[in-house]
């Protein structure tokens, strides 16, 4: 089984007091219920491609974190993982380090980025009931107003259409992108089928919250209402 997940940030002291506010009293707490949680759902021959910003640590303290950590991992390089500098870290712990890749899942093609790609490879391309093919999963922007952009982004797409090639006809642009954030999975790594079901619950929410916004009244100006 193939999982993906982002931006744990292991040792990163500051995501506790800045950013993210985990929830956390130390850095040590972080990493032990990250770990916990990764190993509760990761078995040994499960694959794990990693999104990015995995460790803040050093290089001997991220080879003690891998070895500690169930299934064979992938890494999407991120602008935190530093420890990749350090010239004794064993690299082998990771099947491979890409910056970038593209994988098939359940005849889905998959894109790879730490980066969100809003235009990403294949993002047209649809299976034989009209369904997209293609997802592009990325990390490094966390819950932050990077998303929000993204996410107004994707609704001026959803209201867009563009014409088919061969046939011209007019459709809808499809839009299938996820933050894989671990946050957003209580740092478990989740499968493409559950993160597809994380952001539809996320953008229903999102959609709830602004339909809300929209039955609020406004208060009648006490100056102009009419006694």
């Amino acid at each position: 089984m193939r999982y993906y997940i982002s931006d744990c940030h292991f040792f990163h002291r500051s995501l506790l007091t800045s950013m993210d506010k985990r929830p956390f009293e130390s850095v040590e707490e972080m990493n032990e219920f990250m770990i916990k949680q990764w190993n509760s759902r990761i078995k040994k021959n499960d694959e794990v491609v990693i999104l990015g910003d995995f460790s803040w640590g050093t290089g001997e303290q991220t080879e003690e974190l891998l070895k500690r950590l169930n299934g064979r991992k992938y890494l999407i390089k991120g602008n935190h993982d530093l420890y990749l500098k350090d010239k004794n870290f064993d690299e082998s712990l990771f099947v491979w380090v890409k910056d970038y890749a593209e994988v098939h899942d359940n005849r889905r093609k998959v894109v790879l980025c730490h980066y969100p790609i809003v235009c990403y490879n294949g993002q047209y391309r649809l299976d034989d009931n009209g369904q997209p093919k293609t997802w592009m999963l990325y990390g490094h922007i966390h819950n932050t107003h990077d998303q929000d952009l993204i996410d107004q982004y994707a609704k001026v797409v959803g209201k867009s259409s563009h014409k088919r090639i061969g046939t011209g006809e007019e459709a809808p642009i499809p839009f299938q992108m996820i933050n894989c954030f671990c946050v957003r999975s209580n740092y478990i790594p989740l499968t493409l089928d559950e993160w597809i079901e994380v952001e539809k619950k996320r953008q229903a929410a999102l959609e709830a919250g602004e339909k809300s916004l929209e039955n609020v009244s406004t208060p009648a100006d006490p100056e102009t209402t009419e006694k």
